[in-house]
């Protein structure tokens, strides 16, 4: 670090010299560990297969089951928007559905104009990197661009005239309405589920912070600089990280659920309370027992009603700033800002575009190495391709030892099930409405698992335009992986996201700048009371993006030297001024100095 002068508001540290850059995580041990399933994971599994099957079935009563490519289009956006209230799934998945339907369209006419291989993997390519940079500035989240990039590059290889493409489209975008219905159906009876979901991981992960917190956020005293492995020798600043988290999350999807209803007054009440847990946890006044909020948390994800806690010390000024937040993000202005920000992501400065880049770059290579090597399908290699490209290199190298011994494992899987699905068209049809929901069911657990029942779900797609040789089958989705992966690791390697130190920089000021807002509003005794609870919680999101950016950036390689100590600092004091701001709340609250050192 260097040796200028800290800005007023950035927390004092101790002078010590940088740490290197390095590259974390590359253990195929750690790439392929298993992880308990997402508590979800029936919802996106049940969505696909109620999606998938109603056009499937129409268009084999049709005798049509050569068209399940472009209703499969649509089907899949079902997967998407699981973790979104229901009122922002709606707008979401709308935009997913016409998303795919315009990648679609411009592969179709594609197809239909040249059949030039090498036209065709350069579109493949750019529309692979196009699609990764708009799902993550739009963060819609698992699957992410993977599905986009499936569809439209298996649709450039597929044989099309210009006349059949307004059908082949009306299909798609029919399945995706009806998929948009099977996804927002659960409303009609549990309209508060998503809220209720995200509150309760907030109430077990204020749980787990609070039973083990680790050095209290309060003390005065500075011990120093934490470790870089720092959440390794102690959990309290990885329980704190993750109770910061999932708290923020909640905050936000109860702000984007729509009007208020009782049942989300009282999960506000209950976030609140997860709140005071984790940004002051540990024995004191005040504090929250753990039992009582893993206890809140079983009953909020339950069926029954939502826990009414009793109120914490400044819960109705909480509520009422929320309810003020809530008109403010619903304000022309705002929305404004909001297509601003999302501009910005997408900006000539953006830390995705070197992420476009690689992802160009890697499905460009893989598409032309199939190419010459006399690979029929060029665009397994491309999808795979794009999977790898990821934030950082740690991941992208993750990601190819998952997909590929996903890849081998399925293709096994395909040879042993291929007889079973030639029984008869509506034995296709049950194989790829099982795989689809074994693939979500086990995704969850880890990518390379998932994988398995993908692959074997991705090569019987292709038995309903007629049976295809086995042998050549698997053979060419062997050296479509093989080399995806390579070219896809490659380009992770070669093409370095040298912004993400760059990114780290800006959180640092925000944070700074968020912690100053909130010491300000904290002690002014003259602060409205939803001034400081905004202040509070632009705190904990900027807290979140720290973490989030430090770790992208801690993963990839050959760029300048990352300032961890700042960023470990700026952590610590933002939550010491969470606590010391959480303490304050109610009107005849008390506190230390906030900020103190």
């Amino acid at each position: 670090m260097s040796d200028t002068p800290v800005r007023p508001g950035r927390p004092s540290v101790r002078r010590l010299p940088q740490l290197p850059p390095a590259v974390r995580g590359l253990s195929p041990a750690s790439a392929l560990r298993l992880s308990p399933p997402s508590d979800t994971w029936f919802k996106p599994a049940l969505s696909v297969v109620v999606a998938s099957a109603v056009p499937h079935l129409t268009l084999l009563a049709l005798g049509r089951p050569d068209l399940v490519i472009y209703s499969m289009a649509g089907s899949l956006c079902a997967l998407y928007g699981h973790g979104l209230p229901y009122a922002r799934r709606a707008r979401a998945l709308a935009g997913v559905v016409l998303g795919m339907a315009a990648g679609l369209a411009v592969s179709l006419v594609t197809a239909s104009l040249t059949g030039s291989t090498a036209v065709l993997i350069a579109v493949g390519a750019l529309l692979a990197a196009v699609q990764k940079v708009l799902c993550d500035a739009t963060r819609i989240g698992p699957p992410a661009h993977v599905i986009f990039t499936f569809v439209s590059s298996a649709a450039l290889f597929a044989p099309q005239r210009l006349d059949q493409i307004p059908g082949h489209l009306a299909l798609t975008l029919g399945a995706g309405a009806f998929a948009w219905l099977v996804a927002l159906a659960p409303a009609l009876v549990r309209r508060e589920g998503p809220e209720r979901r995200a509150v309760a991981r907030a109430l077990e992960a204020a749980a787990v912070c609070a039973a083990d917190p680790g050095p209290r956020n309060g003390d005065a005293a500075d011990p120093g600089p934490e470790p870089r492995n720092d959440s390794a020798a102690d959990p309290g600043p990885r329980n704190r990280r993750a109770a910061a988290a999932a708290v923020h999350a909640a905050w936000r999807c109860l702000l984007a659920s729509g009007r208020p209803t009782p049942v989300r007054r009282s999960l506000e009440r209950l976030v609140v309370q997860a709140e005071a847990a984790f940004v002051a946890p540990g024995p004191g006044a005040g504090a929250v027992d753990p039992d009582r909020l893993r206890a809140w948390a079983a009953l909020t994800r339950g069926r029954g009603p939502v826990p009414t806690p009793a109120s914490a010390p400044g819960t109705a000024d909480e509520l009422y700033g929320i309810d003020a937040e809530r008109t403010a993000l619903r304000a022309r202005e705002a929305r404004r800002t909001s297509r601003r920000a999302l501009l910005r992501r997408l900006g000539p400065g953006s830390p995705l575009l070197p992420v476009a880049v690689r992802t160009l770059f890697g499905c460009a290579l893989a598409g032309y190495l199939c190419a010459t090597l006399g690979v029929g399908r060029p665009y397994w290699a491309i999808v795979t391709a794009a999977s790898l490209c990821q934030a950082n290199l740690t991941l992208s190298w993750n990601r190819a030892l998952q997909r590929t011994l996903g890849n081998l494992l399925g293709v096994l899987v395909f040879a042993a099930v291929l007889p079973v699905s030639r029984i008869s068209p509506l034995a296709l049809v049950c194989c790829c409405l099982f795989f689809g929901f074994a693939a979500e069911a086990l995704i969850t657990r880890n990518y390379w698992l998932g994988s398995v029942a993908v692959t074997p779900m991705a090569l019987l797609v292709l038995e309903f335009g007629g049976a295809h040789p086995a042998g050549e089958l698997i053979g060419d989705r062997v050296l479509d992986t093989v080399l995806g992966a390579a070219a896809g690791f490659l380009a992770a390697t070669l093409v370095t996201n040298r912004r993400a130190a760059g990114r780290v920089e800006r959180a640092l000021d925000a944070t700074d700048r968020a912690r100053a807002a909130a010491e300000r509003t904290g002690a002014d005794p003259a602060a409205a009371p939803a001034d400081r609870d905004r202040s509070r919680r632009t705190l904990t999101a900027s807290l979140v993006e720290l973490r989030e950016a430090g770790d992208t950036a801690a993963g990839e390689w050959w760029q300048r030297a990352l300032p961890e100590q700042r960023l470990l600092a700026a952590e610590r004091a933002g939550h010491r001024t969470l606590a010391a701001t959480a303490q304050r709340r109610g009107p005849t609250a008390h506190a230390p100095s906030i900020g103190a050192e």
